[in-house]
């Protein structure tokens, strides 16, 4: 009986092993990779599960025998059952997943074995085929792929071009944060609007454009955290400035930043190309009346740009279709046409540089003064500068927002606010 249940004890750990190997295997690929069958799962959100349920036709014209099955979700309840699945060590995992650039790296500390690295399988190719700020934010610390690039949000800033002629402001003259200062003042006098709305408690996004302009992050090349450093005081002073000269609307939210655009509470809107779509869609009423220009620099001749949001697809380790799986993910992130479908129907600016070629980039949008807005976003691309993502971003974003709130709300000095949002972040990475 003793041996017996030795033999039965040898099996179940060897099951265990063989299963542990095959949730972990970053090197394999299922199935036949030049002619993958079978079926895959993809999740995805909003408009981007729609914008790849659109383009599962054109992959299955080059993969007949692979069916495709999109599946939205909100993107909260996306990455809470990716986490738990993950944890779980696959169980009802999808094959392949999207995710916000941003969540990568913390995904990647917490789950190390738990997506396939794709240059492995052959991504590694098409490295030239992105800004070098994208290949950065899906590479791991070894430089393997993750992810494979999606879209990107250069930044830029929004504004209301009937605004700007009342008030005798010309855009063109705005170079410097100093000189955005300046036309926002003539703005305020002459339409009683804000100069841009900023959700002051919770979200840093207009600190981060200013801190990615100048190379950095909440964090430099080598990991360390750049909170007191030149930079970061530099851009919270400009902020500060804003808010001392009764120039930022503290709205709520993304709701808070949409309402602003649509009710014409504020001039401008500092963002990712992205938020045109946006804008088209929930203020068609103002067409004509919003355009573009870059970002202010802080020098002149300084960076005027910067990103904003972006999102990759990434392939479970534990998918059981991985050569189906890399299939889609390459089919659909280095096809043009794809590419394309998200742009022309909501808004979605590829990272494929390949796109910038087409048409729809360089033609003028008649909602936007008649400009060709996103070919002005297509020409920066290549000198956004590429800033350090890693496991801690989130944590750094929010302790970066309290120490804002603090200077803004509770006129704390704004290095000893940001002294102190370091060595609490400091305190919680140890």
């Amino acid at each position: 009986m003793k041996k017996y249940m030795s033999i039965m004890l040898v099996m179940i750990l060897l099951l265990l092993s063989a299963c542990s190997k095959n949730t972990t295997a970053n090197d394999q690929i299922s199935g036949d990779k030049k002619h993958p069958t079978g079926t895959i799962t993809v999740w995805g959100w909003d408009v981007a599960a729609a914008t790849m349920k659109a383009a599962v036709d054109r992959f299955q014209k080059k993969y007949p025998d692979v069916k495709v099955k999109v599946e939205d979700f909100n993107s909260s309840d996306l990455y809470d059952k990716l986490t738990v699945g993950l944890a779980a060590r696959g169980s009802g995992l999808p094959d392949v997943v999207l995710m916000e650039d941003e969540r990568i790296p913390g995904y990647v500390h917490q789950f190390p074995e738990g997506f396939l690295k794709l240059n492995k399988l052959g991504y590694g190719k098409y490295k030239d085929s992105f800004n070098q700020a994208k290949v950065a934010a899906v590479q791991n610390k070894a430089g393997d792929f993750i992810a494979a690039p999606w879209d990107i949000g250069p930044a830029g800033v929004f504004y209301r071009v009937d605004y700007f002629k009342k008030a005798n402001v010309d855009p063109n003259s705005i170079k410097t944060w100093d000189d955005y200062i300046a036309a926002g003042k003539k703005i305020k006098d002459a339409t009683g609007a804000k100069l841009l709305p900023i959700d002051i408690p919770n979200y840093d996004g207009v600190f981060q454009m200013m801190m990615q302009q100048q190379g950095l992050s909440y964090f430099d090349k080598d990991g360390k955290i750049t909170l007191q450093s030149k930079e970061a005081i530099r851009a919270m002073n400009v902020i500060k400035k804003l808010h001392d000269e009764d120039l930022v609307l503290n709205n709520k939210g993304w709701d808070g930043i949409v309402t602003a655009t649509v009710n014409g509470s504020v001039a401008t809107v500092p963002y990712g190309v992205w938020y045109a779509g946006s804008i088209m869609d929930q203020a068609p009423n103002l067409k004509g009346k919003w355009d573009v220009f870059y970002l202010p620099s802080f020098e002149s001749g300084g960076s005027r740009y910067a990103n904003v949001g972006g999102s990759s697809l990434l392939i479970p380790s534990t998918s059981t279709n991985q050569s189906a799986a890399y299939a889609f993910v390459e089919f659909f992130t280095t096809d043009k046409k794809s590419q394309l479908l998200g742009f022309e129907k909501y808004g979605l600016f590829p990272s494929l540089k390949e796109t910038y070629s087409a048409p729809q980039f360089s033609q003028n949008n008649e909602y936007f003064n008649n400009s060709p807005i996103f070919k002005k976003f297509a020409d920066i691309v290549d000198q956004v500068p590429k800033i350090k993502l890693n496991e801690n971003y989130a944590k750094a974003s929010s302790l970066t927002s309290n120490a804002q709130a603090s200077i803004l709300l509770e006129n704390k000095s704004v290095e000893s606010a940001l002294k102190d949002a370091q060595k609490q972040l400091e305190n919680e990475i140890k």
